[in-house]
């Protein structure tokens, strides 16, 4: 196999194809090396678009806009709309468990083919897979203030306002080491906030709270 339909590419060398689509469960000649090589040309040419197209941007702004693109949700979005998952190899238990649908595989999988083709093409030719792929979600990216998580988009309100920062205390943590779950109750007592947040992690119940605390404040402007 020397391409794959969506990937403007043609593979020299088809091994190399073949490797990146290869899971480590089957042995070490897999994709891992591959993908840590993607990895990096993948944040290097999404950076350099931004810093192309968002002038106005300051560092931290276009960091938040980069992790957009090259976070694991969006590569393996883009992964499952060029049908990755049937190209990829695996072992009959990883297979039978939905390893080839499972995300991180999937966003894994496409980082080795960004590596595979520089390997077998050179920078150019990934550069314009990475821009023909990602294109897209990068001229789609919303404004940088708005990939600012909760907690921090919470805290800025709250300091605009001139109120102290939220505090956050554990209310209930139950549940098996394997799959616990987390109540966070979120409280800013000068802006009358005092909501709960769940979630399978401490850190997401405080997110959850104050995403919870935010539409709060949207719906009461005159807090």
């Amino acid at each position: 196999m020397r391409l794959i339909p969506g990937i403007p590419y043609r593979f020299e060398d088809p091994e190399l194809l073949t490797q990146a689509l290869t899971h480590r469960s089957l042995g070490r000649h897999n994709y891992e090396r591959l993908e840590f090589l993607g990895d990096s040309i993948l944040n290097f040419v999404v950076s350099a678009r931004l810093y192309e197209l968002k002038a106005d941007n300051n560092e931290g702004e276009l960091s938040r806009l980069r992790a957009r693109v090259v976070r694991g949700e969006t590569l393996a979005a883009i992964a499952t709309g060029l049908k990755l998952s049937d190209y990829i190899r695996m072992d009959k238990g990883s297979m039978k468990s939905g390893g080839d649908k499972r995300g991180s595989i999937l966003a894994d999988a496409l980082e080795a083919i960004f590596g595979a083709i520089y390997i077998d093409g050179g920078f150019e030719p990934c550069h314009s897979v990475i821009l023909h792929i990602c294109g897209q979600f990068i001229a789609d990216l919303p404004e940088a203030d708005e990939l600012k998580d909760p907690k921090t988009r919470l805290q800025e309100w709250l300091q605009g306002q001139g109120h102290a920062l939220p505090v956050y205390s554990l209310e209930r943590e139950d549940g098996p080491p394997h799959k616990k779950h987390f109540q966070v109750q979120c409280v800013a007592a000068a802006a009358g906030i005092s909501v709960t947040g769940q979630g399978s992690s401490r850190q997401k119940a405080e997110q959850a709270a104050a995403a919870t605390a935010l539409e709060q404040v949207s719906l009461n402007p005159g807090r």
